[in-house]
């Protein structure tokens, strides 16, 4: 698909000043949980085209999934009505930028990819461990859906670096113990030297290291997890914001 104008934001909802160690989560109210920001509309326009020319590249699910991901759209369309800016009807809803998204039952990924600006991944337990069975990832950084899809918490994260067994332990107990109503919350810090969203990468094809100083952008993940409370999955969505390198540096200065 043709490449998509630089879609960046001017803010971000939270301080990047107050990171935490990893796993860095914290309790987030629910009302908090989808939020439409200053690049609403030039995300949304690029989902719908990564969903529409290249759905098998963001969109994945395993049979397993099909309740959970029923369950998670009825959550998602809940919080939309809750929200002035959305129009919710029987089989459509009108987002905030005017756009009308047909509710299509038979097809939820497409559905959820289209009507909020979060990616979102479904984890079911599977023995000791929560396993990757559906996501709508259209702004994957620098990992493959098609490469996690059916993969447990730990594999998912090969080849990061400082997520080691320990960190996969506490994650996975995170997982266990997060809540229906209950949401979990936290932020990263990436430097990239380019702001296209849909960044996918093999396993073990390692990004360049782009430092603080010299990167072109930041770009933070708002990463959330939280319990369908009839399925018992859990899900894990990302909010993603690009911002300029000059702008990262100023929100992230001492």
């Amino acid at each position: 698909m043709a490449a998509m104008t630089q879609i960046l934001q001017q803010k971000l909802p939270y301080d990047l000043r107050t990171q935490r160690p990893l796993p860095g989560i914290q309790p987030l109210d629910m009302a908090n949980w989808l939020h439409a920001d200053d690049a609403f509309l030039g995300q949304m326009a690029y989902r719908t085209a990564l969903i529409a020319e290249k759905r098998d590249a963001v969109i994945g699910a395993l049979p397993e999934a099909e309740a959970p991901l029923q369950e998670l759209l009825a959550l998602v369309l809940d919080q939309l009505r809750a929200n002035p800016d959305y129009k919710v009807g029987e089989d459509r809803v009108l987002r905030p930028d005017g756009v009308t998204v047909a509710l299509d039952l038979g097809d939820p990924l497409a559905t959820l990819g289209q009507l909020v600006q979060e990616d979102l991944c479904i984890l079911q337990k599977q023995g000791d461990e929560h396993v990757l069975t559906a996501a709508v990832l259209c702004f994957p950084s620098s990992w493959t859906l098609a490469q996690k899809l059916g993969k447990p918490l730990l594999a998912i994260h090969v080849p990061v670096d400082s997520y080691d067994d320990n960190i996969g332990k506490r994650v996975q107990r995170l997982f266990d113990g997060v809540r229906a109503g209950r949401p979990l919350w936290r932020f990263n810090i990436l430097w990239y030297d380019t702001s296209e969203l849909h960044f996918p990468r093999p396993e073990y094809d390692t990004r360049a290291y782009v430092g603080r100083e010299d990167a072109a952008f930041l770009r933070s993940e708002k990463q959330a997890i939280l319990r369908l409370p009839e399925t018992g999955a859990a899900v894990f969505s990302i909010h993603t914001y690009m911002l300029s390198g000059d702008l990262g540096r100023e929100l992230t200065a001492d």
